[in-house]
């Protein structure tokens, strides 16, 4: 049983708050029964208050409002890698609201997720409690990696995306709300696309975007995407 604050263990859970760290020893926390349950690969430390650590100190070092029963820490590259049918490839979205609800996304429907520099930590604390485990289960790739036909989401003066062709192997590219894709980037698609809207809103959150583009996907191929590899 832990019972001291200086216990080792607690202070990689503290480091692992910084994404400094995570970057530097390959390591993420999740943090709840939930979240733990949902994981898919084996934690290299699993730390249960009140059965190996004392639930005051679990408490300390945790990032909830509401103390977790459960921390798990686990290694980043036992998270799945590896194409997909269908991409959401990110450019610098920095918010890791949007990064996880887009993964919670891609889980759903079968997809992929590749990252840019600049995006935010999928592992973070903010985007896996957005992913809602599906961090475990979607496989992630480099901005650059994914393959397929290159389609950019922008928020106005593309093909209304209901009319893109959508067959084969396709990647949405999607950029941050304010930035939104640069034109070097844009350069390199194959087609841009908009979401007809019939309001007043500028654009939608580029995770709603996202999830509309993958819905459109999905539509055509009757309710469901190709099987995903692993």
């Amino acid at each position: 049983m832990i019972t001291s604050r200086d216990n080792e263990k607690l202070k990689l859970v503290r480091k692992l708050r910084d994404r400094r760290w995570r970057d530097k020893l390959g390591l993420f926390v999740a943090e709840g029964e939930d979240l733990v349950a949902a994981g898919a690969i084996a934690p290299i430390e699993l730390l249960v208050a009140g059965e190996n650590v004392a639930a005051e100190l679990l408490a300390e070092v945790s990032s909830l409002a509401h103390p977790p029963r459960v921390i798990g820490v686990y290694r980043r590259e036992d998270l799945p890698r590896g194409p997909r049918p269908v991409t959401l490839a990110l450019w610098r979205v920095a918010d890791p609201g949007n990064v996880g609800t887009l993964l919670r996304s891609a889980d759903a429907f079968g997809a992929g997720v590749a990252l840019s520099a600049g995006c935010a930590d999928p592992t973070g604390p903010k985007a896996l409690r957005a992913s809602m485990g599906a961090i475990f289960r979607v496989p992630l790739a480099g901005f650059e990696e994914a393959a397929g036909r290159r389609v950019a989401l922008v928020p106005h003066g593309g093909e209304p995306l209901d009319q893109v062709d959508l067959s084969g192997e396709v990647v949405f590219l999607l950029g941050a709300e304010r930035e939104r894709l640069p034109d070097e980037v844009l350069a390199r698609c194959d087609v841009r696309a908009s979401i007809p809207q019939s309001g007043d809103a500028e654009s939608l959150n580029v995770a709603m975007a996202g999830t509309v583009a993958l819905y459109e996907v999905s539509r055509r191929l009757n309710g469901t995407i190709d099987s995903p590899t692993r």
